[in-house]
């Protein structure tokens, strides 16, 4: 049985509580906030759950094997640093950290104690994606052309970050976790339409070897709310949408086709290929009971998780060069 705490139960917090508390693997001793009226709530649902407004109780218990973090992202480092320091293995919020120097701190300093960490990349977890990597994986896509994503809403205006820091995480980490290889450079652009020198509206875009090109757009001002991801490779393109109650994913017998004829060597001509579309059946299981299911089972069995401290690594450089190419009207970052 592995004993938990949880610093941080304002709006994830208590999911990731209730999701532990119904882990056969897991326990949960204590929950931190500096609000009394957040564990008050905790403790109403959940009695047996020790509640302290200093985080440092919890980590400092040496029967805690676990702490998970789900507070703003400003602090993580703090947080995970004396966590790790003190022999436990972490869950993080995503993003990870708010520089990619103090993602690598953590990394580093996890692999020195032999501790692990697990960011809390959630979307990994879904039936959505996992039935997506299993396409990529097997060849039945073909190599990717693109990943395209857009993640828009009439949303919740952040005072600390940007529209990229908040909603875009979502979607570079399941672009990293499908694409499976390392970026090359970002472009970024995006506007303040409030004043507050944060971007409410951005455009992300990837670049990949093997001319693999990855698109996202973030809006906390559209009239509508889109979560939809399109993926197009040699042999077919998948579409994603997530906000679909029942067909999350259609998968396209479509393409193109590069002839060059012989008569003609460099006349290229493009032919189109369409089949048929078909809508595999996706697992409903909440990606978070997954995704613990997960982490207890890379905990016993030593093995990384695949949401990792370099996962979590991998999405703050590209969040953090997104932001520096926005400052500079869209400029080329090499990672």
């Amino acid at each position: 049985m592995l004993i938990a705490g949880v610093v941080g139960v304002g709006y994830w917090g208590p999911n990731i509580i209730r999701n532990l508390v119904a882990n056969k693997k897991f326990t949960v001793k204590y929950c931190s906030d500096l609000k009394s009226q957040r564990m008050d709530h905790i403790t109403s649902l959940y009695p047996t759950v020790k509640t302290t407004k200093d985080y440092k109780e919890i980590i400092n218990d040496p029967k805690i094997d676990v702490v998970a973090i789900c507070t703003p992202v400003f602090s993580h480092f703090e947080i995970a640093v004396a966590a790790l320091k003190a022999g436990k293995h972490i869950l993080i919020e995503k993003p990870m950290t708010s520089t990619t120097a103090q993602a690598e701190e953590l990394i580093n300093l996890a692999e020195q104690k032999n501790l692990t960490i697990l960011v809390d990349h959630t979307f990994l977890f879904t039936g959505a994606v996992q039935k997506i990597k299993e396409l990529v994986d097997s060849g039945d896509i073909g190599d990717i052309y693109y990943f395209d994503s857009v993640r828009v809403n009439l949303g919740l205006f952040q005072h600390d970050v940007n529209v990229v820091w908040d909603l875009a995480p979502h979607d570079i980490s399941i672009m990293d976790h499908i694409i499976g290889r390392s970026a090359e450079s970002i472009a970024a652009t995006g506007s303040d339409h409030v004043g507050n020198g944060l971007e409410d509206v951005a455009y992300v875009t990837v670049f990949y070897p093997d001319n693999i090109i990855a698109h996202i757009h973030v809006n906390w001002l559209s009239p509508v709310k889109i979560r939809q991801t399109q993926i197009s490779g040699t042999r077919k393109m998948i579409v994603w949408d997530d906000n679909s109650p029942s067909e999350k994913i259609k998968i396209y017998d479509k393409g193109i086709e590069v002839v060059q004829t012989t008569d003609q060597i460099y006349n290229t001509l493009i032919q189109y290929r369409t089949g048929d579309m078909y809508c595999p059946k996706i697992p409903q299981t909440e990606a978070l009971a997954v995704e613990l299911d997960h982490f207890a089972a890379c905990l016993e069995s030593g093995t990384k998780p695949i949401s990792d401290g370099y996962s979590g690594l991998r999405v703050v450089q590209i969040l953090e060069s997104s932001e520096k190419s926005i400052k500079n009207r869209g400029k080329e970052i090499r990672l």
